[in-house]
């Protein structure tokens, strides 16, 4: 086997490896610097041959359909529609190129 066909291969078991934890919580550390170097922890959401991608922050629950909601989204005649009350986080997706992986860890259960 060539040197290509065997990276190839490598990366092919890589990513078949991480696509088992779709749907985990999971920490990816990758090989640049500053903060990013830190890792980012998350729900493992997809996996392809170019970019993983983890939920890092959850947005909130949906609201209670028995009560009313703490903050209603409200008609703003200035802006010419609806609009979503500023405190309303809808949460974060990142997404990291496979080639700058550096480590994957996940529960061994």
């Amino acid at each position: 086997m060539n040197n290509q066909r065997y990276h190839e291969y490598e990366q092919d078991a890589f990513l078949k490896h991480l696509s088992k934890y779709i749907g985990k919580t999971v920490t990816i550390f990758t090989d640049s610097g500053g903060k990013s170097g830190l890792g980012f922890t998350g729900v493992l959401l997809s996996v392809n041959s170019y970019m993983v991608s983890i939920v890092t922050k959850m947005g909130p629950p949906p609201d209670n359909p028995l009560n009313h909601p703490q903050q209603p989204i409200s008609f703003n005649r200035h802006l010419g529609g609806y609009r979503q009350p500023k405190n309303i986080s809808v949460g974060s997706i990142t997404d990291i190129p496979v080639n700058k992986i550096a480590a994957f860890v996940h529960n061994a259960l």
